[in-house]
């Protein structure tokens, strides 16, 4: 609230909330410089929501089409069915994943010609994969009215989604890069040295590190599960230490230093806004790193004293 406070004295917000759509401009009237700054368009988005006026009349809109049909293109659609993707992409997901797939025959991919791997190691990919395709077909059919260009919507939702996968597939990559070589070594050396009596102390700093030195919550998880898995687990279970509290930590700890500077989130929140690290970091600092790292203090400290709960 202090942050936004100052904010609103600096003259930054957004746009009237009482302006309507009949006094909005059109997206092709506004004028280049206006009295409250529109934000300018989200990268690759190509449109941007304060821009988004009353909805464009549906062909057959006149005096004789039915009121209900005409109050269908004019108003929004309700919750339910506005949130209905987001639910379905949670619900399927789990469905594919926990009845769907392994009730399939997926023995064939063992085969060399299909990567010699299992159905284990492709869950995940192809749950997710099947639950966003019937979610996006299920939006277009609710929604599909409203779009004006269906081609040109889909495009724009393509584009903006290349550069989150680039800059996270990036980063776990040079991630990878870095615990191949011979001085990550010392440092995972180093830090199974820490607090050598509790795991959950160096654990917790272990997988810290990798976060930040990946910039990543998924690459350093990945790396510290890898290379410290199993170290972990064995000095765990030597402390008396239940393994669903290692897990605990581990998947706590991702989120702290891993949203240093050079995280892909980071840049990408930061492109999309158009902002600088120096304009917006230390929001994002304290909100993505500051506030982690005092919750996996709390777990770690309340986990030491009581163990699993």
């Amino acid at each position: 609230m202090r942050r936004a406070a100052t904010a609103r004295r600096a003259g930054e917000g957004y746009d009237d909330p009482t302006n309507t759509a009949d006094t909005a401009p059109a997206h092709d009237e506004l004028p280049s410089r206006p009295a409250k700054q529109l934000r300018e368009h989200a990268q690759g988005e190509g449109y941007d929501l304060m821009e988004l006026g009353r909805p464009a009349p549906a062909q057959g809109s006149g005096p004789g089409t039915a009121p209900a049909q005409r109050a269908s293109h004019a108003t929004g659609p309700g919750f339910a069915v506005a949130v209905a993707p987001v639910v379905l992409v949670i619900v399927l997901n789990y469905i594919f994943s926990a009845l769907v797939f392994p009730a399939l025959d997926t023995a064939y991919l063992a085969e060399d010609r299909f990567g010699a791997t299992g159905i284990d190691a492709l869950l995940g990919v192809w749950s997710i994969i099947a639950a966003l395709t019937v979610s996006i077909t299920v939006l277009l059919v609710l929604h599909g009215r409203r779009i004006a260009d269906l081609r040109q919507a889909l495009g724009d939702g393509a584009n903006a989604s290349v550069q989150p996968i680039l800059n996270t597939a990036s980063l776990v990559g040079y991630g990878a890069v870095i615990a191949s070589m011979v001085g990550f070594v010392l440092i995972r050396d180093a830090v199974l040295a820490i607090a050598p009596g509790n795991p959950l102390v160096s654990l917790s700093v272990a997988v810290n590190v990798l976060a930040g030195i990946t910039g990543s919550a998924s690459g350093g998880m990945s790396i510290a599960l890898q290379t410290l898995g199993a170290n972990y687990l064995e000095l765990g279970r030597e402390a008396g230490i239940a393994p669903d509290l290692l897990h605990r930590v581990t998947a706590i700890a991702t989120g702290g230093l891993d949203a240093l500077p050079h995280n892909g989130a980071v840049i990408t929140l930061l492109a999309i806004c158009k902002l600088t690290h120096r304009q917006s970091y230390a929001d994002i600092f304290v909100v993505a790193v500051a506030i982690p790292l005092l919750a996996l203090v709390a777990v770690v400290t309340l986990g030491s004293m009581f163990g699993s709960f």
